[in-house]
């Protein structure tokens, strides 16, 4: 069976690197896996970049003036909105001819558009379609953040101006993708329970078949190594205990830094000798712009694209932190523990299912700073850390294999070509 996995970046972002490791663990285990990208950045022979010719850059610039357009020029919600107005052609591909499934990961930002995806979905070829956020089952957005119109029809959506258009470019984005799924026969795959329950709820999707597969990891390489000697490689105190903040972007809002910066200095106030033994770490883009807003000395490593540099980061660590406000099931929490690093974050999204609550870290309550910086503090200085490392290694062989996944994938993609051939 040969897969073609479409995703716009090879590496950037989550989706990205959910789409790349999956692309591994299929090869890995039995199945002829390609990758198709807009932006390639390895020498990888499996990742495949869109040809030359196609106006990759001229697609992205035009679906975001039309978003700017329709925003009435406004900055506030350019990059929360995706219309998928342009994209590529990739029909005509040798990588999409010779595939038997095509698979759909994330294709935003003018990889594919929604014109697109029709003519995917017109070659017959069995598609199958991971939900790495909402936007598939939504017209524009990739959070709901509580809005219930995706449960019937997008119209007068909360990220555009002017109150009460039913006719607004979220209605009109609606109609486009209802067509398209009307004569499609798409599998849509959820990469947690909690986005599976949202997605089925969502009207475009009425009929067709939602399941949910976590993502995979490689634990040959996310796995538990030394601590004091990854310390030392990270030029990082060997001497104190060190909390962990990793997110791509680590201003953006809904990763929640506001409740960790509050959180933290709830924490040094009840328990002031932290100030002198125990730290905070932080990875990601933007870093040393909250630094200075942390109580507790904070030490920015900025954003690392080097896997084994951002394997010691994790074993460097004592905890590690996550308050999400909205997310599905961050490949951040799934590199922590495979290196043994219990973990708390938010009960929210997909977050409970890889946090056991006091087995292998801490579930707080969701915007609860109070009860995030006693999951903090119970994590750091109550539990028994070496007995939630080990169950938390355990939760992640059991759950986030390649093997597990691979063939939870090759049985989907199995159902999809038997779809295909009996008519369906």
């Amino acid at each position: 069976m040969r897969v073609l996995i479409v995703n716009t970046s090879e590496n950037t972002g989550g989706a990205a690197v959910a789409a790349n490791r999956l692309k591994d663990a299929l090869n890995n285990n039995g199945v002829k896996a390609k990758m198709l990208v807009r932006d390639k950045t390895t020498d990888d022979i499996t990742v495949v970049k869109l040809p030359k010719g196609l106006l990759n850059h001229w697609n992205f610039l035009w679906e975001r003036w039309v978003i700017f357009w329709n925003t009435h020029f406004s900055r506030k919600h350019l990059f929360e909105i995706d219309i998928a107005n342009a994209g590529n052609d990739i029909t005509q591909l040798p990588e999409f001819r010779e595939a038997d499934v095509i698979h759909l990961s994330w294709i935003n930002q003018g990889m594919l558009s929604i014109k697109n995806i029709r003519k995917i979905v017109e070659s017959g070829k069995p598609i199958v379609w991971t939900l790495h956020d909402l936007w598939p089952a939504t017209a524009i957005c990739h959070y709901a953040q509580g809005c219930p119109s995706f449960r019937t029809r997008c119209h007068n959506c909360r990220l555009l101006p002017g109150a009460g258009s039913t006719n607004d470019l979220s209605a009109r984005v609606w109609r486009y993708k209802q067509a398209v799924y009307a004569k499609s026969n798409i599998t849509f795959v959820t990469c947690s329970r909690w986005l599976e329950q949202q997605a089925k709820q969502s009207a475009l999707l009425n009929g067709l078949r939602v399941t949910s597969i976590p993502n995979p990891i490689d634990t040959r390489v996310f796995c538990m190594k030394d601590k004091q000697e990854a310390r030392k490689r990270l030029e990082l105190p060997l001497d104190k205990r060190l909390i962990l903040f990793v997110s791509q972007r680590v201003t953006d809002v809904r990763k929640g830094m506001d409740y960790f910066i509050d959180a933290i200095d709830m924490l040094v106030q009840q328990h002031p000798e932290m100030k002198d033994n125990t730290g905070v770490v932080i990875l990601g883009g933007h870093s040393e712009e909250v630094a200075d807003r942390l109580a507790l000395t904070t030490y920015p490593l900025g954003y690392v694209n080097d896997e084994q540099r951002i394997v010691d980061v994790y074993n460097s660590a004592d905890i590690f932190v996550l308050p999400s406000l909205e997310d599905n099931l961050p490949n951040t929490i799934m590199e922590a523990m495979a290196c043994g690093v219990p973990c708390v974050g938010f009960n929210v999204g997909g977050i409970p299912e890889e946090i056991t609550h006091l087995q292998n870290g801490y579930v707080a309550q969701y915007k609860n700073t109070a009860d995030l910086a006693k999951g903090i503090f119970w994590v750091l200085v109550k539990s028994d850390r070496d007995l939630l490392s080990k169950q938390a290694v355990g939760h992640v062989l059991r759950n986030y294999s390649q093997r597990s996944v691979a063939m939870k994938y090759s049985d989907e993609y199995e159902q999809a070509l038997a779809s295909k051939h009996y008519g369906i």
